[in-house]
């Protein structure tokens, strides 16, 4: 069964060498999934709040993203609708500014193994430019600003997102065609898979 086959992925990740550091640490891998999983979300990394919670978006961010994607906390949390998949599942550390990168070989060594357990997906959500750069390789655009403009260009299975941080308000400020043409548009989509 899918169910067993992800547990026992579960497994690996933690046993996995690479991430003993984490595990010593009493860290679990963060990130949430069901076979029946209908929309994908792939941000950064977990926050040093969020990994020691357990709990992805448990944070402003994931208020303001939620709001974006007209659900509910239960709707967000129900792996059934959502599967929370970052590019790490560890929080990396810190940097000069801000939070180290996730491990670059991280993703592509567990998000095939994950996805591949998955045959419900109708969305798979792309936060920010790590993921947009796997993802969408050498379709994304030059920068965020711009592959999030060209949303249309990747749909029906990508739709790519700016990072909700209330760190970013001076971008939105600049950007407001985001609020005006994004999210509706990602509302529509999500309310649409949802009441499937």
């Amino acid at each position: 069964m899918k169910a067993d086959v992800l547990k026992q992925i579960r497994q690996e990740i933690i046993d996995d060498p690479e991430n003993r550091e984490f595990t010593e640490k009493g860290w679990l891998p963060l990130y949430t999934i069901s076979p029946k999983s209908k929309i994908i979300v792939i941000g950064q990394a977990p926050g040093i709040k969020t990994q020691e919670k357990n709990v992805a978006w448990r944070d402003l961010s994931g208020d303001k993203l939620r709001q974006w994607l007209g659900v509910t906390i239960e709707e967000f949390y129900d792996t059934d609708n959502f599967a929370q998949i970052p590019m790490d599942f560890y929080y990396p550390g810190k940097a000069k500014s801000g939070d180290k990168p996730p491990r670059k070989n991280f993703a592509p060594k567990w998000h095939p193994k994950l996805l591949a357990q998955l045959d419900q997906v109708e969305l798979i959500i792309l936060i920010g430019n790590y993921s947009q750069k796997h993802y969408l390789k050498d379709q994304a655009k030059k920068n965020l600003t711009e592959t999030v403009h060209a949303f249309r260009e990747y749909l029906p299975t990508y739709f790519p997102l700016a990072h909700p941080s209330p760190l970013n308000i001076r971008w939105f400020v600049k950007n407001p065609w985001y609020e005006t043409d994004v999210l509706p548009e990602l509302k529509k989509r999500v309310q649409k898979i949802l009441k499937k």
